[in-house]
């Protein structure tokens, strides 16, 4: 058997092709992490409550629940070429769609805008991840997910980066009270001024977006296929659903996702009130925990060579859970860098269940892999949840105890992993 450390991760024919493919696990990555700023920013803008703000992570990550499966049967009949510039297209659009937004000053609109966008990723990540995965052997293609992926964060980094220069730091000084003392007139200006910063970064991301577009349509991608002969999508449903090791994987996805959201989502509120910060200011924390984010993911990637990937992820949800505890009942800059600190612990999750989920589908590769997007739906609940306990409660430390809770499925999904599947070598997921 070959030294799992020694399998090629891409052949030199692919190498730039894979190099464009992994482009874009960074651009979703900036969108993905430029929306979790927006919470602080129309909560601010719109002097709205935890739970109305929480509706841009419903709009978002429930247009991914909605388009995963279209994609998964659009790709199936097409090419994965063909759903990586359906979904940068609808990227684009949904970014463009701000502006049209910005000048209704309609929250409704704006979370229209969202969806379409996210809709666009939905299609962009259900096409991106299975064709990086087979996009050279099979031996190293959790590995060769997790390399990609991470630049995922290198992304995020970047979409926090203009949400802080060009959204939060745009915002107007009045908090809430103050604005109730406006005249309409004078609310109308603050509001059209800082929903004009809003618009003007995603507008100007979206016109980036179309020359990426362009640039792919006329690259020679790989064809790559899941082989076979195409099944009804009754029969892939049937073999996935009675696949245990599948079904779980797309449940710990589920609550993994909610965790990471709900982590990311409250990092601002919590270091602003923890620590008597502005919106901009506090956004420094959610930046340092991106940048973590990152280094931590180039390192387990390096780890898996000699680590599985299955007990290296029940490990770190154990370390996510101690420091989510420190968050709930700790304090000040003690529970402000603990809560950076999480996001070390998340770094290797999303592609790591992913791979392990998705290992030995065969034919039912990009049906399984539109079920663990679908499961991107998680963002979208538990964010939504934990901002009722906030409001509830009014206590943002107890609301942590919701991705405390999720990072139990992830340690049980490890856990279970690395029992029934020793039968398959390490090189089987990366490891």
């Amino acid at each position: 058997m070959n030294n799992p450390s020694k399998t090629a991760l891409v052949s030199k024919a692919t190498l730039w092709p894979f190099i464009l493919l992994t482009s874009l696990f960074l651009l979703w990555g900036l969108a993905n992490n430029m929306t979790d700023t927006l919470l602080a920013a129309f909560k601010k803008i719109l002097s709205m409550s935890d739970t109305q703000t929480s509706l841009i992570q419903l709009a978002f990550y429930g247009a991914y629940f909605c388009l995963a499966l279209p994609a998964a049967i659009y790709i199936k009949k097409y090419t994965y070429k063909s759903g990586v510039l359906l979904g940068l297209g609808l990227f684009a659009v949904g970014g463009l769609l701000f502006y049209p937004a910005s000048i209704t000053m309609s929250y409704g609109f704006f979370l229209f805008a969202l969806y379409v966008l996210a809709g666009g990723l939905s299609i962009l990540e259900t096409s991106a991840n299975p064709y990086i995965m087979v996009m050279g052997p099979e031996a190293s293609a959790t590995r060769r997910l997790n390399l990609a992926q991470s630049f995922n964060p290198v992304g995020s980094i970047i979409g926090v980066l203009l949400s802080k220069l060009f959204i939060l730091s745009q915002l107007n000084v009045a908090e809430a009270d103050e604005r109730s003392k406006m005249t309409i007139e004078q609310l109308q200006q603050v509001r059209q001024a800082e929903l004009d910063a809003v618009m003007s970064t995603y507008v100007g991301v979206a016109l980036f977006l179309v020359l990426m577009w362009v640039l792919i349509k006329f690259t020679k991608m790989p064809t790559a296929s899941e082989g076979g002969l195409q099944d009804s999508l009754g029969n892939g449903l049937k073999r996935l659903l009675g696949n245990k090791n599948y079904v779980f994987g797309v449940l710990a996805q589920f609550f993994y996702v909610g965790a990471q959201i709900g982590i990311w989502s409250y990092t601002i509120r919590y270091v602003m009130i923890e620590l008597d910060m502005n919106e901009s200011d506090a956004s420094d924390y959610y930046l340092a925990a991106i940048v973590l984010f990152t280094v931590s993911r180039f390192l387990f990637t390096a780890l898996m060579k000699f680590v599985r990937p299955s007990l290296l992820m029940a490990i770190s949800a154990m370390g996510a859970i101690a420091l989510t505890m420190v968050v709930i009942f700790g304090n000040g800059m003690v529970g402000s860098v603990a809560l950076v600190c999480i996001s070390g612990c998340m770094s290797l999750m999303f592609p790591t269940i992913y791979g392990l989920a998705a290992e030995g589908l065969g034919d039912d590769t990009k049906l399984g892999g539109s079920g663990l997007i679908m499961a991107i739906l998680g963002g979208a609940i538990f964010p939504f949840i934990q901002g009722l306990v906030s409001d509830g409660l009014d206590s943002i430390h107890l609301s942590f105890f919701v991705p405390a809770a999720c990072y139990l499925v992830v340690v049980a999904y490890g856990l279970y992993h690395y029992k029934h599947k020793k039968e398959i070598p390490a090189m089987a997921a990366g490891d």
